[in-house]
């Protein structure tokens, strides 16, 4: 148990690290707005000299990227600010999914709840580029297995109505997403958050 717990907080590193960074671009880009310090001992204004700006915060962006002439660059803020906006719309359904793919929440060959059920089909199904070949004659329910290729990668399945059954990708569903509902941004973000192999 002590190892599946590890190996869900490696899985979730890069999603840790993209909500600080969410943050960071939040307080970056909004420097009129207070915000209240996570605890009382971390009281220290933007103004502080002590305090880490965004260049200074392991964050594996940097604000000297030779793309953009620097910090006060328009074109820079607006994808930081439409960056910050996808990942905050996103969140939520990759945490949904990644707890349903990497806990003890579901065994293999399990049926999801109807919440769980409600959320994958309306957020990431729907979405899918091939959803209509997924759905094939109907869905009976969505269940979480093994891959039927990769034995140790776990997946979601569209069970048909017929009996049938059939894998899909919710990366590809939050690909078709993204590039729907940013079509200016979707791309360069899906770039830059996205692993390459799994597209």
């Amino acid at each position: 148990m002590v190892v599946r717990m590890a190996a869900t907080l490696l899985r979730a590193l890069p999603l840790l690290r993209l909500r600080l960074l969410h943050r960071v671009v939040k307080a970056e880009c909004r420097p009129s707005i207070t915000r209240r310090p996570w605890c009382s001992a971390a009281e220290s204004t933007p103004t502080d000299k002590n305090s880490p700006s965004l260049g200074q915060i392991n964050t594996g962006l940097s604000t000297k990227d030779p793309k953009y002439s620097g910090r006060d660059d328009s074109d820079f803020r607006k994808w930081k600010e439409k960056e910050a906006e996808i990942l905050e719309d996103i969140e939520p359904i990759i945490c949904l999914t990644k707890e349903i793919l990497h806990s003890d929440r579901y065994m293999d060959g399990e049926r999801l709840t109807a919440e769980d059920e409600k959320a994958v089909v309306d957020k990431l199904l729907a979405y899918h580029p091939h959803s209509e070949d997924k759905i094939g004659c109907g869905i009976d329910s969505i269940m979480v297995d093994r891959h039927p290729q990769f034995k140790r990668s776990r997946c979601l399945f569209v069970v048909r109505i017929d009996g049938g059954w059939i894998d899909f990708s919710y990366q590809k569903c939050l690909r078709a997403y993204i590039r729907d509902e940013y079509p200016s941004y979707g791309e360069k973000f899906i770039k830059e958050h996205f692993r390459r192999s799994s597209g």
